[in-house]
């Protein structure tokens, strides 16, 4: 097991209704707590359950053991609620048997039922886990159910065993796979949601700091709030007046007629803090912060109110939220207009931003099933919002706008789960900051934030639009039209050759295809047009077609099965029955949801896209521009075949040796505590560890061992010629400084490509790496980088010295599923290359896979791998080998995604949690 062991840090997280709780080790400081819980806050019947008896010493000692010096193999976590400890979960392991862990849990019985043992323990197994051990046990009593149902609802495979009167309960922990994540999800959901609705179902609102000047952010929301019909109470607070808007004014949140459920606060930002306090102690389960400007110690004291008295909090800068339900019918929020309500969930960090959305979307006739303006973002996020809707049975539609990421992890698991119930569009916004940034690899140069939010999103299965119009277009056809076909093509019709010509360029243009129609087809479309249409594709039916013909003409298609979605591009001409009649309207007589997505093009609306009622009550979304019909056709077919993909298991690598690599990592950051570049021996074990096919490397460090290595590569049966590598430290690319030789082939050659690096590079020169010279083969780029926000991102792509120039790579957050593995090379543009062709036989694909894999292990095994970058790999028909490779470690913490827990409050001085 690693020889570095961490004690775990505070973490704060959401039980089962909704409460913060924080989790944190127990410390001597925390004894009379602990024997608190124990002696008063449990029941004598809950006393026997966890001492097996009713002894008075008992909670004394157990107070003792819990908070006494620290010692190896043992740890106890407690869980705080209110400043209170209301729970604590220890494990202990036995000299000689430190794999194998005995458990203790203890709940005081006001706090039990309410998910307090669960969050315990699913803590105390990821730092169990962390420190090499396998499984936990422990004794329970036959009649202790609800230690029993915490064990059950774990998700992690229980064996229990009778034993002495007593149940033995075995968890094994190796095993925590797919099912105890889904398990850890699913928890985190319920408890996600309860948390929430305080914030977007309140029985009551406070407005505090409603202000009698109108105009004013206070009194426009108390005056929303009031006009949008809200349900429940609605209450002023602002101690300096008896009335604001005709409403009773009170001092204060205390003095209310009783506690409400959300308070928007509308305060100077010196006094958030203290209103927050004051709504913490009054029992406020929520706050919106509308007050821009908070300095840093502000916006701690305002975090620390929320997680002391488990409120929620939206902002502080936000535009307020909004909640259409006709049973809540809240509207807190000083946009210029009231959300139209229906079923599209809307989240955006801008305010500028939401009321665009909200407005563009009442252009469509889409209503707002709930909308927040997340503004500053200190805790409600994306992520809580997602869960919020995959629950609250109106949303069939969700659409955000993040320019940042919390836990892009968490945020990625609960959108791959969402989206397979309704489409999420985002805006990709922040893409301005994409450069490449100083790199000290190809592969750190191939991760540019844009990259890895691209990733990100394509991963988790997200729509990302590049501008707000995009995403209004696409929404409106996800909205109103079945989902194409995966294959991508589509059928153009006009009325008028040119525009049939442009709407097909803007097909292709983004990644469609437009076939060529089947002949059958095509003579049965010219046998429904008049004289001199064509039926090719573009389809021009010309402009004499008549409603009746077009109608023909567009069934048919729809009905071939030839094609995945049809954009028919029409526009007024004098040669029909009427003029002035517009000719999209011939669609509007046939049922809107057909097999396949039909959207019009309209160039003379002034609007970018509409709807027009068709004679099913369905919606026909028509477009001024083709290029915009295109984008959302091409959004929705990728859609589509995110959708079709199969659920693929994590990729699997074998033969790894994590605690190697974690060894290795321990010791080079305690020889480094700064980090750095690993030295070619180092970076060799740690390949080696991961079964990563490194070629034979051998380490000299002056000129007669260059020599003596190059010799010995010859006797083991190399063809005689090799290639020598200067190494120093501080080096970045090897070709670029002119630190490698090729092709030696006599010994005089080694000495003197030897005495050149020496005489070049000097003093800083640590030695020369000797390797055989490679075989033929395609040169590849595989690596990674450790994102300090998304987590490691893996890289494959062409290599060698032009790799930044082609620029041909495919990303993926890892770990990698098997799915994945397959992927990353098919979307490459020069996967023919690796497929095989006339005259080039395919490379070891299997080779590549396993390759991908194990780095993909690796990146999530060792968090503190911050780069690796393995170029050139030769690959060939018989295998793949790595020729150079370079590898830097960082002293990052260990993360586990998976771990529920809040986002860390603000702090100048500390990154964001990822």
């Amino acid at each position: 097991m690693s020889t570095v062991q961490r004690s775990p840090s505070a973490a704060e997280a959401l039980l089962a209704d909704g409460t913060t709780a924080i989790i944190r080790p127990l410390v001597p400081a925390d004894r009379a707590a602990a024997f608190d819980l124990h002696a008063v806050r449990m029941s004598d019947a809950s006393r026997r359950m966890r001492f097996f008896g009713a002894s008075r010493l008992a909670p004394r000692l157990a107070a003792d053991r819990l908070c006494g010096p620290p010692r190896p193999g043992f740890l106890a976590l407690g869980a705080w609620a209110g400043g209170e400890l209301v729970g604590e979960a220890d494990y202990e392991t036995e000299e000689g048997h430190e794999d194998t862990a005995e458990l203790a849990l203890a709940v005081a019985d006001a706090w039990q039922h309410r998910g307090v043992g669960t969050l315990l323990i699913e803590h105390l197994v990821q730092a169990a886990r962390e420190r090499g051990i396998h499984s936990i046990e422990a004794d329970t009593l036959a009649g202790n159910r609800a230690v029993h149902q915490v064990f059950s609802d774990l998700g992690l495979p229980v064996h229990r065993r009778f034993e002495l009167g007593g149940i033995r309960v075995q968890v094994a922990l190796d095993e925590a796979d797919e099912r105890y994540r889904e398990a850890v999800d699913e928890r985190g959901r319920a408890a996600g949601v309860a948390s929430l609705t305080a914030l977007l179902r309140p029985r009551s609102v406070a407005v505090v700091g409603a202000s009698r000047r109108p105009g004013s952010v206070g009194q426009a929301v108390l005056l929303k709030i009031r006009q949008g019909g809200f349900t429940g109470p609605v209450w002023a607070v602002n101690p300096y007046a008896d009335t604001v808007a005709g409403e009773p004014a009170h001092p204060s949140v205390t003095d209310l007629p009783a506690v409400p459920d959300l308070a928007v606060l509308a305060v100077p930002p010196a006094a958030v803090a203290s209103v927050a306090q004051e709504c913490g102690r009054a029992g406020v389960r929520a706050l919106v912060v509308l007050t821009s400007g908070l300095d840093a110690a502000t916006a701690r004291q305002l975090m620390h109110a929320c997680r002391r008295h488990s409120m929620r909090l939206v902002g502080p800068n936000s535009l307020g939220v909004a909640q259409t339900d006709r049973a809540v019918a809240l509207d807190a929020e000083f946009g210029g207009a009231f959300p139209l309500p229906g079923t599209a969930g809307v989240a955006a960090q801008s305010g500028g931003v939401g009321i665009a959305l909200i407005e563009r979307l009442a252009w469509l006739g889409i209503g707002v099933s709930s909308f927040v303006s997340l503004g500053d973002k200190y805790d409600v996020s994306g992520n809580d919002l997602l869960q919020w809707w995959e629950s609250d049975g109106r949303t069939d539609l969700a659409l955000l706008h993040l320019e940042s990421f919390g836990s892009p992890r968490a945020f990625a698991r609960t959108a791959r789960r969402v989206t397979r119930k309704f489409p999420v569009l985002t805006v990709d916004a922040g893409r301005s900051a994409a450069g490449r940034r100083g790199a000290a690899s190809h592969t750190a140069a191939a991760a540019t934030p844009t990259v890895t939010r691209e990733t990100l999103f394509r991963q988790a299965g997200i729509t990302a639009a590049r501008g707000i119009a995009e995403l209004v277009e696409t929404a409106a056809l996800l909205h109103s039209q079945p989902l194409p076909g995966t294959r991508g093509t589509v059928a153009v019709v006009s009325n008028a050759g040119g525009i049939g010509i442009l709407a097909a360029d803007a097909c292709v243009e983004a990644g469609l295809d437009l076939p060529t129609l089947p002949a059958d087809l095509a003579a049965g479309l010219l046998a429904r047009l008049p004289d001199g249409a064509s039926a090719t594709n573009p389809v021009d039916t010309t402009a004499a077609a008549d409603p009746a013909e077009l109608r023909a003409c567009v069934d048919t298609l729809i009905h071939s099965k030839a094609v995945d979605a049809l954009l028919v591009c029409l526009v007024p001409t004098a040669l029909t029955v009427d003029a002035h009649q517009d000719p999209v309207r011939a669609l509007l007589d046939a049922p809107a949801r057909r097999r396949i997505p039909v959207a019009a093009v309209r160039i003379s609306q002034e609007v970018p896209v509409q709807y027009l009622t068709c004679a099913d009550g369905g919606l026909l979304p028509v477009y001024a521009d083709a290029v915009a019909a295109a984008r959302a056709f091409a959004h929705a077919r990728d859609r589509a075949r995110w959708l079709a993909e199969p659920a693929s298991p994590e990729a699997e690598a074998a033969g790894t040796d994590p605690e190697a690599a974690r060894r290795l990592a321990d010791a080079f950051l305690t020889a480094h505590p700064d980090g750095g570049w690993l030295d070619p021996s180092g970076t060799a074990q740690l390949l080696e560890s991961y079964g990563l096919p490194l070629t034979t490397s051998l380490w000299a460090q002056d000129e007669h061992a260059a020599v003596v290595a190059a010799r010995s590569l010859r006797q083991v049966g190399h063809d005689g010629k090799v290639a020598m590598k200067a190494y120093w430290p501080e080096q970045v690319h090897k070709s670029a400084a002119g630190a490698v030789r090729t092709g030696l082939a006599r010994e005089s050659e080694v000495r003197s490509a030897y005495r050149e690096f020496a005489e070049r590079f000097g003093d800083r020169m640590a030695g020369v790496v000797v390797q055989p010279m490679a075989g033929p083969g395609l040169e590849l780029l595989a690596g990674i980088v450790q994102d300090h926000v998304f987590g490691p991102l893996v890289v494959l792509g062409l290599g060698g010295t032009a790799t930044d120039v082609l620029d041909d790579r495919s990303t993926r957050l890892a770990p990698l599923t098997e799915h994945d593995l397959t992927t990353m090379v098919t979307e490459l543009r020069s996967a023919p290359m690796l497929l095989g062709r006339p005259g080039m036989p395919p490379v070891d694909l299997a080779a590549v896979r396993r390759a991908l894999a194990a780095l993909s292990r690796l990146a999530t095994d060792l968090p503190q791998l911050a780069e690796a970058d393995l170029n050139p790999l030769m690959a060939g028909p018989d295998g793949l080998v790595c020729v150079d490779a370079r590898i830097r470690l960082e002293p990052l913490p260990v993360f586990d995604p998976y771990l529920r827990r809040l986002r860390r409050p603000p702090d100048t001085d500390a990154p964001e949690e990822r």
